[in-house]
């Protein structure tokens, strides 16, 4: 890309008056650059079996075009019109809940022929208009693409091959997945039984991974198609989004990001957050790092808030700050959800841009000077180049064995990442993603393991010889525990990486009033109270930092650091407090000689940095807080790039409340 794009997502199909000319005055006003359209309105394009309108997409190209204003078009197969459920109402998924009923969106069976029929035709349909419009810089594939439960005798039918190609016969799938138990042992392949009613988490664990497969290939298909119609230049993304807590928060568990991510010329992403004063920035840092990560590359956001919700209406100052962040992860695009607000229907209190008066107010008048920074530092802050030297590892396959194997208390995998991510955030870190099968583990000076716990043998190996050759890790809790198909280790726990963390366990209980002791744990500070969770560790060779306070439980160990070849490992036996958690990756940072100038500085003041386009240093700093800050910097000297004004080495800087500054050295 050649400049930083700054959009909407745009529906002229949901005005209540004709206002396009209107609109577009006003997204130039703003500096928006860019609009999506289309991924919405199947219904409006294809009103019955056949039948193909596209009037409104034709009208928004060519006024964008005249404008200035580039267009992505999204393939409009996330939501099924009425009149293909009437026809064939197996189109529907059957999930463990029962048949879907029509009214949302994403209710579909993403393998159902007819589905897939229409959907391929829409498509055609679509992206042969539009591929030579000189508007069109890119696609969207779907949106949000899921498998959204899909279940039913025909996503049955495909599991049962699947595990037939996989495992070739029922004796190992039977040895495999401990289907003996309760007498699950299945004797033959047609009497396979569904899986909606299995009790056997190794066997609901491979068919989450099946599921996951068939939004791999159900995206591949799709961007195969628009493949043949893309021109030179354009791209073909998708908006990948996480598990939802009522905001974007952790890996997501219906989608397999790295996988899914390979056919796409550029990832992209959603990212929502909370607001006004629990905006800490993590969640737009934790979406942009790992969709970075995918292709390692820089990434568009295609969708984040402008007002959303009325709990998230950003405070003055905050659309700046978040625009500007996600910049700092490495994006080279930033759109919101959406121009204007919905007069009815489910989404009519998630504001956009504008209110339902489609006036200017107070987020339209800020995003107005983001747009106008924008292009005119797009020069220098696009295409950012990161080296991190700390890696955090995650796994679907340990996410859904741990939503068959959930904490006592509920937490899940993603609270765990969560937990561990979030200090190192804190701790000005950054951080990559990748997965167990990353080969090229030296990369990184640190790695973070939260509960890995289901991975293959040669992943624990690769762990223990990346340690033994000078590197550092740090794991959690429910580490190493089960193989790839969720079956315990019958080894030593934590399995394989016992060897190099230097210590044992065999039991496991769950916390109360179970406080921290020991040379980690600071009297009068933190709370050292155990949140979840505790593995009682005999260390073998293994330094103990923190032991149990308990009456009962106080000889074990619940961190150590363990010197293993080269390197070190840490284990975190137990779910801490973030204090603690922070105290020892504060250490692990140490060990790894990762300690410097911004570390030194901690939230609500967080630094990002890279090389911009002509390999430049970028540094951004960023106050999350209603209070100002202060701070020394310490590089070399440069130019602030927001007011042009020149910055000294070890010169005092200030931080107005949600304010920021970006220094090229």
């Amino acid at each position: 890309m050649k400049k930083l794009l700054y959009g909407v997502a745009y529906y002229d199909e949901y005005m209540p008056c004709e206002r396009l000319e209107e609109d577009i005055r006003m997204m130039k006003e703003a500096g928006i650059n860019v609009v999506r359209i289309a991924e919405s309105t199947w219904s409006t394009h294809e009103p019955q079996n056949g039948i193909f309108d596209f009037t409104s997409v034709d009208k928004v190209l060519d006024a964008m075009h005249g404008a200035g204003i580039q267009v992505i078009v999204g393939t409009p197969t996330y939501a099924v019109p009425t009149w293909m459920v009437k026809e064939h109402p197996d189109v529907l998924a059957v999930t463990a809940r029962g048949p879907s009923k029509y009214g949302a969106r994403q209710i579909m069976d993403i393998t159902n022929p007819a589905y897939l029929f229409y959907s391929e035709r829409i498509i055609r349909k679509l992206i042969s208009r539009v591929s030579g419009h000189p508007a069109v810089i890119g696609y969207q594939t779907d949106n949000e693409t899921k498998h959204y439960d899909t279940a039913g005798p025909n996503v049955q039918l495909q599991f049962v091959k699947y595990m037939r190609d996989t495992y070739e016969s029922l004796d190992r799938v039977n040895q495999l997945f401990g289907l003996d138990y309760w007498s699950n042992r299945i004797n033959s392949w047609e009497d396979f039984p569904s899986m909606v009613g299995t009790i056997n988490g190794s066997l609901g664990a491979e068919f989450a991974k099946f599921q996951r497969k068939l939004v791999n290939d159900f995206l591949a298909w799709q961007v195969s198609i628009v493949n043949e119609y893309k021109r030179p230049g354009q791209f073909v993304t998708q908006n990948f989004d996480f598990e939802w807590r009522g905001y974007s928060f952790g890996v997501q568990p219906s989608v397999d990001h790295f996988a899914a991510s390979v056919p796409f010329d550029i990832a992209g992403v959603d990212i929502y957050h909370p607001s006004q004063d629990d905006l800490t920035g993590i969640e737009i840092s934790f979406g942009g790092d790992m969709t970075r990560s995918l292709k390692n590359s820089n990434y568009l956001v295609l969708e984040t808030q402008a007002q959303a919700f009325p709990h998230w209406t950003p405070y003055p100052g905050q659309l700046r700050l978040q625009a500007f962040s996600h910049l700092a992860s490495g994006a080279n695009m930033v759109a919101y959800w959406h121009w204007h607000s919905i007069h009815n229907s489910a989404e009519t209190y998630w504001k956009g841009l504008l209110s339902h008066d489609f006036k200017p107010n107070p987020v339209y008048n800020e995003a107005k000077t983001v747009g106008a920074d924008f292009e005119r530092l797009s020069d220098e802050l696009i295409n950012l180049r990161k080296n991190n030297q700390v890696a955090v590892m995650v796994s679907n396959e340990a996410l859904s064995a741990m939503e068959w194997f959930k904490l006592p208390d509920g937490k899940t995998y993603n609270d765990v990442v969560r937990s561990l991510y979030d200090e190192l955030y804190k701790l000005n870190a950054e951080v990559d993603f990748i997965q167990p099968s990353h080969t090229n583990l030296n990369d990184y000076k640190l790695i973070v393991v939260p509960a890995l716990y289901a991975a293959a043998d040669d992943c624990l190996e690769r762990l223990n010889e990346y340690v033994r050759s000078g590197g550092h890790v740090v794991y959690s809790f429910k580490s190493g525990f089960a193989d790839e198909v969720v079956k315990v280790r019958a080894s030593e726990q934590p399995g394989i990486i016992h060897e190099a963390c230097g210590i044992t366990y065999s039991m496991f209980v769950s916390p109360y009033r179970v406080g921290l002791k020991g040379k980690l744990i600071d009297e009068g500070t933190e709370s050292s109270r155990v949140e979840a969770w505790m593995e009682l560790i005999t260390p073998t060779t293994a330094e103990v930092l923190a032991y149990y306070d308990h009456s009962q439980w106080g000889e074990y160990a619940a961190i150590t650091r363990n010197k293993f070849g080269k390197g070190t490992a840490t284990y975190i036996g137990c779910m801490p407090g973030a204090g603690i958690v922070r105290r020892v990756l504060s250490g692990a940072l140490q060990d790894a000689g990762l300690w410097g100038a911004n570390q030194e500085l901690t939230f609500p003041i967080i630094v990002k940095s890279g090389l911009n386009a002509n390999g430049e240093q970028i540094r951004y700093y960023f106050n999350y807080s209603n209070e100002p800050a202060a701070f020394i910097y310490a590089y070399q000297a440069g130019t602030e790039l927001l007011t042009g004004s020149s910055i000294a080495s070890g010169q005092q800087l200030e931080l107005a409340p949600w304010g920021f500054l970006i220094i090229k050295k």
